[in-house]
């Protein structure tokens, strides 16, 4: 653990390196995409070790939701970096003759990068490709409660990345205080809206911009499918959507599922069929993080009336932080597991009379990261796209969104803000800065005191682009 000495001196190096200029260079954005690629293959092994340490995670897991899925994104930085640093040519009036605009994009500097725990490599890195393809300094904290994918970071970011541009700070809670006390040009924050709300407050000081990317309690909206092959499908991305990605504690995971009563007994026995299927052996999916966290979710059961909803599977296993996948049938829409995020492997269904009361009732609650929905219906499809807000909505699957390169990540409301991955994560990490060219072959004194109504006149044109009327009226052909 850093004191606030090393971290200031930290903080000094990092804008040392980014004010020198080096960053700015494409060869330099290219260079650490490179290295960081080269230690994404030449240490994947050990990535899997320490996912499996920190989260009991499976490798296969492991690849598909973090270390495959950044090779991915670096190799797209990589592929679009010229596109994404052009400057863009826009439109001048033509009254402004000789004129050229453009909007070019510039790093913001020095960034600090929070990451959470769930997702500890693939929220670290990810961010951090755009931050550094974008051409800035950067500051990782990756979570204390996944020390062994910390230490990771820590002794390999250096290795493979210019070690004078891009740091990595180890460390809990104090630690990231104490980094927010120095200046730093963008702030991302992944993790708890009770943290966030303390990383914004001391943000305010230095006026620091920040992207925070949250959660909530994401819906699944499952409507009556009456091809079996389709209901089979449906189910698959449902269950792999709520218990594969780390035991359900991802953001974007399904938090709970709202289908009509009379579809309920199909649905019930096919998510039971299905997760048999998918986790014949424990180790098939992760582990609850710690302890605390285990306690969390086991007291969302204590309560009696949630504790007789449950329906399938409950049973916990403390000394290795597992807990079995449960479902739950309608429990109090006022007890704690519908009112807060779940973030692990229980799932409350709620049934509704007609598929349709699924829209009030979304609508009814905080704006989700993430809204699911399996219909063909496109009258539903239409007003749950139309009627409702979320980061993102995905119809018939669920969590694939998260990478798609080309579709914006980020929340809304108290889900968060700010969107990256792909070129989205370029343009949090830049400023697009306006350029103007003129020349000096016009000069219309309208634009200067001192006023009287023939100037009021010409401009009225002038904003309407109307140069026809401008130019008799300047000529005196036209009063």
């Amino acid at each position: 653990m850093a004191d606030a000495a090393a971290l200031g001196e930290t903080a000094r190096e990092l804008r040392e390196a980014y004010e020198s200029g080096r960053t700015r260079s494409v060869a330099w954005r290219q260079a650490q995409l490179r290295g960081l690629l080269r230690l994404l293959q030449e240490k994947e092994a050990e990535a899997f070790r320490a996912l499996h340490d920190d989260l009991g995670k499976h490798h296969a897991e492991a690849f598909r939701d973090e270390v495959g899925v950044l090779v991915k994104s670096a190799n797209a930085a990589l592929r679009e970096l010229g596109r994404w640093m052009a400057p863009e040519k826009v439109w001048v009036p033509l009254i402004a003759f000789p004129a050229s605009a453009q909007v070019v994009p510039e790093p913001l500097g020095v960034v600090l990068v929070f990451s959470c725990w769930n997702v500890p490599l693939g929220l670290s890195l990810e961010p951090l490709i755009g931050a550094v393809a974008a051409g800035n300094a950067v500051l990782l904290k990756p979570s204390e409660l996944a020390p062994s994918t910390a230490r990771f970071l820590g002794d390999n970011i250096g290795r493979y990345m210019d070690a004078a541009a891009v740091k990595v700070v180890q460390g809990g809670p104090e630690v990231g205080e104490q980094l927010m006390e120095h200046r730093w040009d963008k702030v991302l924050f992944t993790g708890s809206p009770r943290i966030a709300r303390m990383v914004m407050a001391a943000a305010s000081r230095h006026l620091t911009p920040v992207a925070l990317e949250l959660g909530g309690k994401c819906p699944c909206i499952f409507d009556s499918i009456a091809g079996a092959r389709d209901l089979r499908f449906a189910v698959n991305r449902v269950v792999g959507a709520k218990w594969s990605p780390c035991a359900g504690q991802a953001c974007i995971a399904i938090d709970y599922v709202l289908v009509e009563e009379r579809f309920l007994p199909t649905l019930l026995k096919m998510l039971k069929s299905t997760l048999k299927s998918f986790f014949p052996e424990a180790d098939h999916m992760a582990r609850i993080v710690n302890a605390r966290h285990f306690e969390r979710l086991r007291a969302l059961l204590k309560d009696t009336s949630v504790a007789a909803s449950v329906v399938h599977g409950g049973s916990m296993d403390a000394k290795n932080l597992y807990i079995e996948p449960t479902i739950l049938l309608n429990p109090p829409l006022d007890s704690a597991i519908m009112t807060e995020e779940i973030f692990g492997p229980l799932l409350p269904i709620i049934t509704v009379k007609k598929i349709e009361d699924s829209v009030a009732f979304v609508r009814a609650r905080p704006k989700p990261l993430a809204i699911y929905a399996f219909t063909g219906n496109a009258s539903l499809r239409r007003r749950i796209e139309e009627e409702t807000s979320s980061g993102s909505l995905v119809f018939n699957d669920a969590v694939v969104q998260y990478a798609i390169d080309a579709l914006p990540f980020g929340g809304v409301g108290e889900s968060g803000f700010g969107q990256y991955h792909g070129k989205y994560s370029f343009e949090m990490f830049s400023h697009r800065k306006a350029v103007m060219k003129r020349g000096y072959l016009i000069e219309l004194m309208l634009r200067y005191p001192p006023w009287d109504e023939s100037k009021v006149a010409l401009m009225r044109h002038l904003y309407r682009f109307d140069y026809f009327s401008f130019v008799l009226r300047f000529l005196g052909l036209r009063r």
